[in-house]
C-alpha cells in the first residue's frame, strides 16, 4: 500500500509542477497515469481499513511522496529562470556570462553605497547551479534575485519559452 502512496503523490506532484510550467498535455498525460494509481490504492485501503498499521504507513507514505515528487522536479529542472544580479563589477562578469553564451541586459542602478551595475540573465533552471557558481567566482559580493519564467516575447533568447 505504501509503494502505491508514494507512487501517486510523487505522480501528482509532478503533475502541478507541469502545470504551473505551462506543460499541459504532459500534465494531462501524467495525471491520468496517477488517477488510476489512486483509485487502486484506494481501493486497497478501504478494503483493509481494519489494519492500523496499514493506515498509517499509507498515510506516512503520502509525505515520502511529496519528497520524491518533489526531487524528481528538481532533477529534472524544467523551464527557466531569470537572475537579476547587482555588481560591481562591471567588465569582467559581463564579459564572463556573454562568453558562456548567456543573452545579458545591463542597466545602471543606484543603491544605498552608490551606482552599480545590474544585470539580467535568463537560464535553463538545469543550468543555475553552474551559473550562480561562475557568478560567485568573479564576484563573491554580487547580490542575485532569481526567479521562475513563464512566459516571454521577443528578445535575444538561445533557448525557447513558451511564449505569450
Amino acid at each position: 500500500m505504501g509503494l502505491i502512496q508514494i507512487t501517486y503523490v510523487s505522480l501528482n506532484s509532478f503533475r502541478v509542477v507541469l502545470m504551473i510550467k505551462g506543460r499541459k498535455l504532459l500534465a494531462a498525460m501524467i495525471g491520468t497515469i496517477e488517477i488510476l494509481v489512486y483509485i487502486y490504492g484506494l481501493a486497497l485501503v478501504l478494503n483493509n481499513l481494519e489494519s492500523f498499521w496499514g493506515i498509517i504507513i499509507y498515510s506516512a507514505s503520502y509525505g515520502i511522496g511529496i519528497l520524491l515528487g518533489t526531487y524528481i522536479e528538481q532533477k529534472i529542472a524544467l523551464g527557466y529562470i531569470g537572475l537579476q544580479i547587482i555588481t560591481d563589477n562591471e567588465l569582467e562578469l559581463e564579459q564572463k556570462l556573454r562568453d558562456r553564451g548567456y543573452g545579458v541586459t545591463t542597466w545602471m542602478g543606484q543603491g544605498a553605497s552608490g551606482y552599480r551595475k545590474v544585470y539580467l540573465v535568463i537560464a535553463k533552471r538545469k543550468e543555475y547551479a553552474d551559473l550562480l557558481s561562475s557568478i560567485k567566482q568573479t564576484d563573491a559580493k554580487a547580490f542575485i534575485i532569481s526567479y521562475d519564467i513563464t512566459h516571454s516575447v521577443g528578445g535575444f533568447w538561445r533557448g525557447r519559452i513558451n511564449r505569450a
